[in-house]
């Protein structure tokens, strides 16, 4: 039975594998611009990314899903934009929505890896005669992503388990498409356990690669200097 509902339970780890990867890969890049904001020393600079990252940490990802998937296309303006076409579609509600949740969280990760770049080397930098923009680019973001790569990893395989959620918006992910088979053959126990492996086995493998990726970095060397 299991091979024959193979096919369907691997295009659903595709697409849950697809939604995580571009959401946490996307979601960095926004994350870099609300993290430097954030550890700003300024209070007019840090107030806008402070209430972005408070209402996407502080509220479920599922509440956020509906809000983007049903609410948005209770207002006029939005469904006769052109992006009206992508906004009806449940996959790319999910992924516009995963992302911006997991880019507060990101945010977050780096600012706390900004301010934990150690003092003398910024101020080493400044003394060889670099600008802040300089300091940023050479010393305090590489630093800072060495520092950060761990938590990141986190971040990842916790983005990897919220995604079961987009089941409720009538994606066939992993869940959705056990949800499906459920429906069809009524082995509840068997495909929730299937689901269960596929996770483990996805955070197995994402849990390995950020360990080649610190090694590579040499993230434990960088934290003890």
């Amino acid at each position: 039975m299991i091979i024959r509902w193979a096919p369907m339970l691997w295009d659903g780890t595709l697409v849950t594998l697809q939604l995580v990867g571009i959401a946490v890969i996307v979601g960095l890049f926004f994350a870099i611009p609300l993290g430097l904001a954030r550890a700003s020393r300024h209070w007019y600079i840090r107030a806008l990314p402070y209430s972005y990252i408070f209402f996407f940490r502080g509220t479920p990802l599922l509440l956020q899903l509906f809000l983007v998937y049903y609410g948005l296309s209770q207002f006029d303006v939005v469904r006769d934009s052109v992006l009206w076409p992508y906004l009806r579609e449940p996959y790319w509600c999910a992924l516009i929505t995963m992302t911006l949740h997991t880019a507060a969280y990101i945010a977050e990760i780096l600012r706390g890896a900004i301010q934990a770049v150690p003092p003398g080397e910024v101020e080493a930098a400044r003394a060889l005669g670099m600008s802040r923009r300089q300091a940023l680019q050479h010393i305090i973001l590489p630093r800072a992503i060495r520092i950060g790569l761990p938590a990141y990893g986190n971040e990842v395989i916790l983005m990897l388990k919220a995604s079961a959620v987009v089941y409720t918006v009538t994606l066939l992910d992993i869940m959705g498409v056990v949800r499906t088979l459920n429906a069809r053959t009524y082995q509840y126990e068997m495909f929730f356990l299937i689901a269960g492996l596929i996770y483990l086995v996805i955070t197995l493998v994402f849990t390995q690669l950020f360990r080649l990726v610190e090694r590579w970095l040499k993230v434990d060397a960088s934290r003890n200097r």
